[in-house]
């Protein structure tokens, strides 16, 4: 895997520290920035891609592992290609998400069903799953994305708020089941983020509801997940960390 030119001790926090991140199929999103971050700190990185999926090992500084997070099977076969490349991780970074349109008059329990399977059920089957073969007292970090839904609401988006609601409750739950085996699980919520989604309008609308002059990027988001994986946070858990840049919420 390449290595940056990077050294010092922000890189030494991580040096040698194995991986994975899900979700780095999109070229612009949080996922391959996390992949770029921790890369750049000294991780051995693996990034889950969708199956098919063109992404490659020189664009996300990750050695990419396809995997369909849908099937309730995926989380054990993925940590365990994972080891079978490069060791067993104690870095898990749960990012991937499935999201839809919908709203009370269309939600229908298929809807529900594929959102469950992947924002809820495949990271808490990761997770558990890294914490049953984690060595105790060594050092391990699992955060999850979510949304900011339980700062207001998202209208037309209830599968998607009802399941990363979810995470946020199944992040502090797992933080203090896993808290004497040495991990640390927090969360992140990003805030409106520009992964490829606004398009110019929508972001001319919501650029007055930063104070800080712009809106977030994947670069922002990334920042705070690499800390939170490193050792320097060691003694952060169970916290759910909005890193929004302000964002002023009606």
């Amino acid at each position: 895997m390449a290595k940056t030119g990077r050294t010092g001790a922000a890189s030494a926090r991580m040096n040698g520290a194995i991986a994975l991140v899900t979700g780095g199929d999109n070229p612009r999103g949080i996922g391959r920035a996390v992949c770029h971050a921790l890369a750049a700190r000294g991780a051995i990185v693996a990034c889950s891609v969708r199956p098919g999926s063109t992404a490659a090992e020189a664009e996300l500084r990750a050695v990419p592992i396809e995997a369909d997070l849908a099937d309730p099977e995926t989380p054990e076969a993925l940590l365990a290609a994972v080891e079978a490349l490069l060791g067993r991780p104690t870095i898990l970074v749960n990012n991937a998400a499935h999201s839809t349109r919908d709203g009370y008059a269309v939600l229908d329990a298929a809807t529900l069903d594929a959102h469950y399977a992947v924002n809820v059920r495949a990271p808490a089957l990761l997770s558990c799953a890294l914490a049953r073969a984690h060595p105790r007292g060594t050092p391990g970090r699992i955060v999850n994305l979510t949304s900011g839904q339980s700062l207001g609401p998202m209208p037309g988006e209830l599968a998607y708020t009802a399941t990363k609601g979810a995470l946020e409750t199944f992040t502090v739950q797992l933080a203090a089941e896993v808290a004497a085996l040495g991990i640390t699980v927090n969360a992140v919520g990003p805030g409106p983020n520009d992964t490829g989604w606004m398009d110019d309008a929508l972001r001319a609308e919501l650029l007055p509801r930063f104070p800080m002059g712009r809106v977030g990027r994947p670069e922002d988001a990334a920042a705070l997940v690499a800390f939170l994986c490193s050792e320097d946070a060691g003694w952060i858990t169970g916290q759910v960390v909005h890193a929004e840049g302000g964002f002023l919420r009606r």
